[in-house]
């Protein structure tokens, strides 16, 4: 069994479908998911971690040190009590946060308070749903802007599992390869030559083009 991947997932994304992936590929080499907050993926890197599936910009490290695919949006939501008056709206606007005790970061903490009416947060849908929480509400901010999920891993981290793994995330097949020679182009066909008949079909046209433009030159 070779030297497996420690890979980072940070709270409302789901890895599993690239995880079966390389369970089917990979068998000899193990993948472990290490669960963190988003404030920890930056040192996490730095230390430990091979890759991450992290919300962009990653904090706690330089970007210049970052290789980063982008993958996805998520859509922004403000939660609150369940008897907040937000419950009423399909969707709000920041401007209808304002007044609003804003409570930050997206912990079961914050979301004590926020359960019990202290306030409200701010967080990726996914968030919310990957808590279960059934004590507050949520609901889509039309005009804010949406965070970003990313995988991300070091300049400095390389070898053929790393490799391997990006193919999966980006959706390579298992029979491709990123080391693989370029396919060069066909080579361009040769244009057709006219056959004899065609050959003499095409003057014959020509000398009838040109007989009768002299026609209707002489009977100007």
């Amino acid at each position: 069994m070779t030297d497996g991947l420690v890979v980072g997932v940070v709270p409302g994304v789901t890895p599993d479908r690239w995880v079966r992936t390389w369970a089917e590929r990979m068998p000899d080499a193990p993948l472990r998911i290490e669960a963190l907050p988003d404030d920890e993926v930056g040192p996490a890197l730095l230390a430990s971690l091979d890759l991450a599936f992290a919300r962009l910009p990653v904090a706690g490290i330089d970007a210049g040190e970052l290789h980063v695919i982008p993958l996805w949006e998520e859509t922004p939501i403000v939660v609150a009590a369940k008897d907040h008056p937000i419950k009423v709206f399909d969707t709000v606007m920041l401007a209808d946060l304002d007044g609003e005790e804003l409570y930050p970061g997206w912990d079961d903490g914050v979301l004590d308070l926020v359960a019990a009416g202290h306030g409200i947060a701010r967080m990726p849908q996914s968030v919310l749903r990957a808590t279960g929480r059934r004590d507050v509400v949520g609901r889509p901010i039309s005009d804010a802007e949406p965070t970003r999920v990313g995988l991300v891993w070091r300049r400095t981290t390389e070898g053929p599992l790393i490799d391997e793994f990006i193919g999966i995330v980006r959706g390579r097949t298992a029979n491709s390869s990123r080391g693989a020679a370029p396919v060069e182009p066909p080579a361009p066909k040769p244009a057709k030559q006219p056959q004899p008949k065609q050959a003499a079909q095409r003057q014959g046209r020509q000398r009838r083009g040109a007989t009768s433009t002299r026609r209707r030159t002489n009977g100007r």
